[in-house]
């Protein structure tokens, strides 16, 4: 008896040490730098951020930028945990926080390309990101004492790329990543293209950006505040170069010389170079990124294939990009999430890292939690899409409604004419510069689509008004049956959520169109995204699109709508709709007018499959 109770007060004192380590908060770090050597001989500079006054053993977190990671503090000073910058309740926990810019970048030597290719996968003796980072941490566990010989690696859009590359063939001490918004593939979607139609405003201004200054970051110098006007000037993509860039920035150059899915865009492609989880990763993604929406989403889906040891794990919230890591993520525009989903995330990530690189916790995660727009609530699932969802289709009648009845009649269809001349604008305008600080580039992915609806070259089909909620959990597609009196297309569909005309709860959002996912397709890569072909003019023919993957209630009262268009400037490039070899050297007289014809018919049907839960 005496043995049990000595055994149960030895587990008690054991228990009390975790906790007490667990509670205990770091108050204040201090900063070290240092050049670290690659296998090369390249030197990437980096910043170690240390708790301060402590005997304990940390382990490391380490986020990889091409954006700067020099801090504003210089060698020895005391930093208060809350200007650290990392995740607060991280820091407070106590970790070494590593901040390293990416061979070529600010102040690391080297040369710095875009997207990288994980290039030791096929020629061992060259470098990528996935051995900068598998270098970087050998050299940590070996040189910066008081490490616990665990490393963890996370980072929000292009640091969420290093996360996720980091994660192959990763360091023995590299126990976990959390790629965050991170790109998967950036011609089917992601930063530059989605589905093969080129992201103009994003792409331009991402290249000078990034490549204009080794040393630092530039805002393209706009000689207008409402670019919309300055793109549509441009004319021709073939204008770039000739007027602006003058064959400067590599990345727009290899834009202009891979226009369709070939080799250069497939060895940078997560989804060609990634095909298993070698350690833990918890993908995070925003159902409202306007940056990297399909990365996190396709990696898990890709991933979770072959996912035997129970290694992939994923959060989708109501997010833009990144906005998890605010303070306060309460909502996005006018939308309300009804609670701080920052912080929910942010108690979550705490109990990831914490877990896997200081033991603490039991590691019984969910496979996936998802926010629940509509009714504004956490759930988790064990599967992705859950397996109680039921594919029902909701098919456009030609009186512009849709209804979960397949249209009866054999021919029917709805047309508009689409003019590149005068494009339809995907946000508000003013259409600010993407990365001002004044920019409404973060919540446009939420806006009221009233702005656009009237236009004469957008269609609108709408449900009677709903009798009972109707969830929606998991992947949504859209199959289009269209045809063009050209030779080539943009389809663009909007799937929004109809306010009530007179919605009690707020006045303000009566009527509001809330965009619950959109996609845009470029038609000549219906078929193909190596080989484009044109339209036969007049010929209907059906093009599928994943509109991703989303967690929505349309409430009882709502309506749900299916929006078509053919333009959404300047995100997206102007199709000539004279199908031409590669856009980005169409000429200017390429440029014309179109009839887009939408078939609404019991031969050749447009609807939408969605994944619906009952509850």
């Amino acid at each position: 008896m005496k043995k049990n109770i000595f055994f149960i007060f030895l587990c008690f004192i054991q228990f009390s040490i975790l906790i007490a380590q667990d509670s205990k908060s770091i108050k204040l770090y201090t900063k070290d730098s240092y050049m670290i050597p690659m296998r090369d001989g390249i030197m990437l500079y980096t910043e170690i951020l240390k708790p301060v006054g402590n005997t304990e053993f940390f382990p490391f977190l380490l986020k990889r930028t091409p954006y700067g990671s020099e801090t504003p503090y210089e060698k020895g000073d005391s930093i208060k945990t809350e200007n650290v910058p990392a995740p607060n309740r991280l820091a407070e926990g106590g970790y070494f926080f590593v901040l390293q810019d990416l061979r070529g970048k600010s102040k690391s030597e080297g040369v710095f390309e875009i997207s990288k290719p994980l290039y030791h996968l096929k020629d061992s003796s060259k470098t990528d990101e996935s051995t900068d980072a598998y270098d970087t941490v050998d050299w940590l566990v070996k040189n910066i004492s008081n490490n616990n010989g665990k490393a963890g690696i996370y980072g929000v859009s292009y640091p969420g790329l290093t996360s996720l590359q980091a994660s192959v063939n990763p360091h023995p001490a590299l126990k976990t990543s959390s790629p965050q918004a991170s790109p998967a593939d950036m011609f089917l979607g992601d930063d530059f293209h989605h589905n093969g139609a080129f992201r103009l405003s994003y792409a331009f201004e991402y290249a000078y950006l990034v490549e204009n200054i080794k040393e630092s970051l530039s805002l393209y110098p706009f000689p207008q505040y409402d670019v919309f006007d300055w793109y549509l000037n441009l004319g021709s993509l073939s204008n770039v170069n000739e007027k602006y860039f003058k064959n400067k920035f590599p990345s727009w150059n290899d834009f202009v010389n891979h226009p369709n899915y070939d080799n250069y865009w497939k060895q940078q492609s997560s989804l060609k170079n990634i095909h298993a989880s070698e350690i833990p990763i918890l993908h995070v993604g925003g159902y409202f990124d306007p940056e990297d929406l399909m990365g996190p989403q396709v990696m898990y889906e890709h991933l979770e294939k072959k996912d035997a040891s129970n290694k992939n794990y994923m959060i989708l919230g109501p997010w833009n990009h990144g906005q998890w890591s605010d303070k306060n993520s309460n909502a996005l525009g006018k939308i309300q999430f009804g609670s701080n989903t920052s912080e929910w995330f942010q108690d979550f990530e705490k109990k990831w890292f914490d877990y896997w690189l200081k033991d603490i916790g039991d590691g019984k995660f969910n496979e996936v939690h998802s926010f629940q727009t509509g009714t504004n609530q956490w759930k988790s699932y064990d599967s992705w899409t859950p397996k109680n969802a039921k594919i029902k289709r909701l098919y456009t009648h030609t009186d512009n409604t849709v209804s979960f009845n397949k249209p009866t009649t054999e021919t029917g269809s709805v047309s508009y004419i689409s003019d590149p001349l005068k494009p339809i604008p995907y946000r508000k305008r003013p259409i600010e510069s993407t990365f001002t600080e004044d920019s409404n580039w973060s919540s446009w992915h939420v806006e009221d689509q009233r702005f656009v609806n009237s236009r004469p070259d957008v269609l609108n089909f709408k449900t009677e008004t709903l009798l009972e909620n109707i969830t929606v959990t998991g992947k949504i597609k859209a199959y289009i049956n269209a045809s063009t009196s050209a030779t080539d297309a943009d389809f663009i569909v909007k799937i929004i959520d109809v306010y009530p005309d007179f919605y009690e709860e707020d006045k303000t959002m009566s009527g509001y169109q809330l965009p619950v996912t959109m996609e845009v397709f470029r038609g000549r890569f219906r078929k193909s995204f190596e080989k484009p072909e044109p339209f036969t003019p007049n010929k209907p023919e059906e093009i599928i699109i994943d509109l991703h993957q989303i967690n929505h209630v349309f409430l009882k009262g709502h309506r749900i709508m299916i929006q078509i268009q053919s333009t959404w400037f300047p995100i997206i490039d102007r199709n000539p709709q004279k199908y031409v070899p590669n856009i980005f050297k169409a000429k200017d007289s390429d440029f014309i007018k179109a009839t887009h014809t939408i078939y609404c018919n019991s031969k050749y049907a447009t609807y939408i499959e969605l994944p619906i839960v009952e509850e």
